[in-house]
């Protein structure tokens, strides 16, 4: 007899970023290739026929989140959010000097974050299902702690996203970006569990951004070692003019969305013995 499958959700981050990115990512969400989504509500291109795309292609199909944002080059949803730099967030690196030296304002981070989810709640009408941060900000001291508790406050019954992996250690020593996610969900964990909400027990989907990732490879290796529930990023696209102006983030985007729509993607998930949570619920 042929064990269980593992269910493992997929989320694909970024939604509202670009025209092309949302419309890939509701284009898999139709075709049943993902099962959660990552909405960034304060980019200029997330507005209500985005989301009334997204809803009509979701349902029953994918857990729609809120993808807290906190970084160039987005404007805060809240008009009296500091640090600002040019009108806008300041850039991951400031954002994350300020946190570790705890330069930042808690009220105006909990101000701001429950802004957007407050933006994501009108535009779906209901809280979101989970939460994350774009570029990981979630995890960062003085960040975190206004993350959870708006969370607790804002959607209670949702999960909140830890990065914590679980590939093989000598996999992650290798990758510096997984060591750092590592460390920091550490200390996320246990805040979230203080504060009584759920987090998925194990991650992956990160790599280095370079021009010849072999993304099915890639993703091959996520799949290692992940439990049941645990949760695989991803950032599917198509490239437009507005996609190359605001992130760096382009051509790889349209490889990995060429991965799931490809026959290679559910091949692999049936030799692996995985499958998708059903809306990218987590039990």
């Amino acid at each position: 007899m042929n064990a269980p499958p593992r269910h493992i959700i997929l989320c694909a981050d970024d939604y509202g970023l670009a025209p092309g990115v949302s419309g890939a990512i509701c284009d898999l969400v139709g075709r049943g290739c993902l099962n959660a989504v990552s909405v960034m509500v304060v980019s200029p291109h997330f507005n209500g026929a985005a989301a009334t795309a997204l809803l009509g292609a979701a349902a029953g199909r994918a857990a729609i989140g809120l993808h807290v944002t906190l970084t160039a080059p987005f404007a805060p949803a809240a008009p009296d959010f500091k640090p600002l730099r040019d009108s806008a967030f300041p850039p991951l690196a400031a954002m994350v000097r300020r946190a570790y030296l705890r330069a930042l304002s808690p009220d105006l981070l909990m101000v701001e974050m429950a802004r957007q989810c407050e933006v994501f709640a009108a535009a779906f009408g209901r809280p979101p299902d989970f939460l994350d941060g774009h570029q990981h900000i979630q995890l960062f001291p003085q960040i975190r702690e206004a993350f959870l508790r708006v969370a607790k406050q804002a959607a209670p019954h949702a999960w909140v996203r830890q990065c914590g992996q679980a590939a093989p250690l000598r996999r992650r020593f290798a990758d510096r970006k997984a060591l750092l996610l590592d460390a920091l969900s550490h200390r996320f964990r246990k805040l979230a569990a203080t504060h009584g909400l759920r987090s998925n027990p194990a991650f992956a989907g990160t790599y280095a951004f370079r021009a010849d990732a072999a993304y099915a490879a890639l993703f091959a290796r996520f799949l290692d070692r992940l439990p049941e529930g645990g949760v695989i990023m991803c950032h599917p696209g198509k490239v437009d003019a507005e996609l190359r102006r605001v992130d760096p983030l382009t051509d790889l985007r349209e490889r990995e969305y060429a991965f799931f729509r490809s026959d290679a993607f559910p091949r692999l998930l049936a030799e692996r013995g995985v499958a998708l949570a059903v809306a990218g619920r987590m039990h």
